[in-house]
């Protein structure tokens, strides 16, 4: 990349009846308050599932005694990110990652044909998107990372190793960010910045998620 590298948005913008996982509640957003309509301020209400758009999962969301949202440590969402690109036409498993050397600590975001056909900005849901299979989940709790991030509302498939794959990981207590728009970025060592908003005891909440590339020094001769 040349030149001065930016931060780059890789978060869903969030839209009245934007795409959402089935069964959840749809996103709902209304100017309640005009300034147009005379009023002296606008206000808009907003209703939501927690697991809209670009969001974190916290332990909490299939782990009965993990942690909430509120209280999920910071050092697995900021810092050193590395985006790996899959080329898995469905089920993400153990040998499409083996390949590429992942290590303990490590955040690692998977770039898949989610992103390259950008399925996320479809009006309706999907069911045939790329998931991690549960060997692709065990074997990411084998290698100790701390992060996961996928470019689809599930780290796990519809009806398809959901379950399984999300409480393989958040078990092991690695977080878990879904709904990434990576479409514009490629594969590489990047800085990244996760916040997800602070919501008492959920399960999860949505967030604002920026990468950066890093620099590369190489020795001179």
């Amino acid at each position: 990349m040349a030149g001065k590298a930016e931060w780059m948005d890789v978060s869903l913008t969030l839209k009245a009846d934007m795409m959402h996982w089935p069964g959840d509640p749809p996103v709902f957003i209304e100017r309640v308050r005009d300034m147009n309509a005379g009023d002296t301020v606008n206000l808009t209400k907003i209703s939501m599932g927690a697991h809209s758009g670009t969001h974190v999962d916290a332990p909490l969301h299939f782990i009965e005694s993990g942690k909430g949202v509120d209280r999920i440590s910071f050092d697995a969402l900021i810092g050193p990110a590395r985006v790996v690109g899959i080329s898995a036409n469905n089920a993400m498993r153990k040998g499409d990652l083996a390949r590429h050397r992942i290590k303990k600590g490590e955040r690692i975001l998977l770039r898949t044909r989610n992103s390259t056909k950008k399925i996320f900005y479809r009006d309706a849901f999907t069911e045939e998107f790329v998931y991690l299979d549960k060997t692709a989940a065990e074997f990411l709790v084998e290698r100790g990372i701390r992060t996961i991030g996928v470019d689809y509302l599930s780290v796990g498939g519809y009806k398809k190793d959901g379950h399984e794959v999300h409480k393989a990981l958040l078990g092991a207590g690695i977080l878990i960010i879904e709904g990434l728009d990576l479409s514009q970025v490629l594969p590489g060592r990047y800085d990244m910045i996760c916040l997800p908003a602070k919501i008492g005891g959920s399960d999860g909440a949505p967030a604002r998620v920026i990468v950066k590339a890093r620099k590369v020094f190489r020795n001179k001769k």
